[in-house]
């Protein structure tokens, strides 16, 4: 009798996303160990489960069967979580890790009240850079991160969770879309070298022939939120702006209330994902899966 649920969950996974490459990026694990264990329950059960096609995989009669049979199986584990968290009910602290960005200007209270009701224990956060983040995962210190870029390691599960757009701005009005040149004609605040951010965008510019030190910096700033205080509190000059590039949730308050206001750089794009990531040894770890669940779902 087939007793690892963990194969059926890797089934439910390459069914779901539809991908191979996509399940072992969301289960954390290569591709041929989700290949081999898919090859293991078609060997078990003697009959193919899956075909793989040009726009995804497509389920046999049989694998149609097993789904219906493996879903079952996945509420009545979900079920059981439960139930386990309700026996394990103890006094701990669960700590989440977020990013400058996500921390102050993603993650809600409303979250943090949410996680505590689901895991029913208390919830502290962390804010700090992401690598620091991804350290203490590995050192679990921190039971769950929220990250603003993969730092891949191989301990470490990285789920995708939002796409996030690094966007110019400034708290004087500027053209709908500015020009590469137009960008020598700014004041610029910057994040301290080293950062996620500041890596994005020197990148970015680089690849299009544009040098930042070539640009008039006016102050280096260690976290979001020191960068977005600098540019509301700095005079305002139509001549010369003073501008920065930021997360486009840091600001989405304040270009509504029309104190800051966003620019578009003609043929530039700055996108990026932002991930949930927890240690493998915490994969199975009923709090981790629930606070994951409840983040990814949107609701949080």
């Amino acid at each position: 009798m087939l007793k690892d649920f963990s194969k059926l969950e890797t089934f439910l996974v390459v069914v779901r996303e539809r991908s191979f490459s996509k399940a072992s990026s969301k289960l954390g694990v290569s591709q041929p160990a989700v290949t081999q264990q898919i090859k293991y329950l078609e060997k078990y059960l003697d009959t193919k489960l899956v075909d793989r096609k040009k726009s995804g995989i497509k389920l046999t009669s049989s694998g149609e069967e097993l789904y219906a049979v493996a879903i079952e199986l996945e509420q009545s584990v979900i079920q059981a979580e439960n139930k386990i968290l309700k026996i394990l009910n103890k006094d701990i602290t669960f700590n989440l890790g977020a990013s400058f960005t996500i921390g102050n200007y993603i993650i809600p209270g409303e979250c943090l009240r949410d996680l505590k009701d689901v895991i029913q224990n208390d919830v502290k956060l962390t804010i700090e850079v992401s690598h620091s983040i991804v350290e203490k995962i590995k050192d679990r210190s921190i039971e769950l991160g929220l990250i603003e870029a993969p730092i891949f390691d191989e301990n470490l599960i990285y789920r995708k969770w939002l796409d996030d757009e690094l966007v110019l701005f400034s708290n004087t009005p500027l053209p709908r879309v500015v020009n590469m040149e137009d960008l020598y004609g700014f004041d610029w605040v910057c994040r301290e070298q080293g950062s996620h951010t500041r890596k994005i965008v020197q990148e970015t510019f680089q690849d299009l022939g544009v040098t930042c030190k070539d640009f008039n910096i006016i102050s280096e700033v260690g976290n979001p939120t020191a960068l977005l205080n600098s540019v509301l509190r700095s005079k305002q000059n139509l001549e010369r702006p003073t501008v920065s590039v930021i997360s486009k949730y840091a600001i989405a308050q304040d270009v509504t209330n029309k104190k800051l206001f966003r620019a578009t750089i003609k043929g530039v794009t700055m996108d990026r994902s932002l991930y949930v990531a927890y240690n493998k040894s915490n994969k199975g770890n009923p709090y981790v899966i629930s606070a994951t669940d409840l983040i990814l779902s949107g609701k949080c």
